[in-house]
């Protein structure tokens, strides 16, 4: 029994490793081209940006709060959003794949930087490849030149 425990425990940890991943792409393009690239690639899907999460905005709002004085990012942006159509496809899968809903894409410039990153966590494999597929197909849209 102990084995079984150890055994689905560690098998836990691995899938957890693998979605922690992220897919990253950089681009010589301006973050403003990349958002407005991003924007377009999802919503030329048909699909609907549910959230915009501005991160840098927020981590440079409290930087002086927590003690800090180092700034993190120029820009920094996470955009979240879902496909009902693919969702339904790898939850009939597996229920708990909820958990990776809803899909986020993240643009990321650090200070001082010309590049701009774009990307997403990686998704363990199995039916949650149609999702990572998606979010691939989006980000290199949106880096397009």
């Amino acid at each position: 029994m102990k084995q079984l425990i150890a055994a689905a425990a560690l098998a836990l940890t691995a899938q957890s490793a693998v979605a922690q991943e992220a897919v990253r792409y950089t681009t010589t393009l301006s973050y403003d081209d990349v958002v407005f690239g991003l924007e377009n690639a999802i919503t030329n899907r048909g699909l609907v940006i549910d959230h915009v999460s501005n991160v840098g905005r927020m981590l440079e709002r409290t930087r002086a709060e927590v003690g800090s004085d180092i700034v993190l990012f120029q820009n920094a942006q996470v955009f979240s959003f879902c496909s009902a159509k693919l969702s339904r496809q790898v939850m009939e899968a597996d229920p708990m794949n909820i958990a990776f809903c809803p899909y986020d894409i993240f643009v990321a410039q650090l200070p001082e930087a010309e590049e701009v990153t774009i990307g997403f966590h990686a998704f363990p494999q199995g039916e949650m490849q149609l999702i990572q597929q998606l979010l691939d197909g989006i980000v290199k849209e949106a880096i397009e030149e």
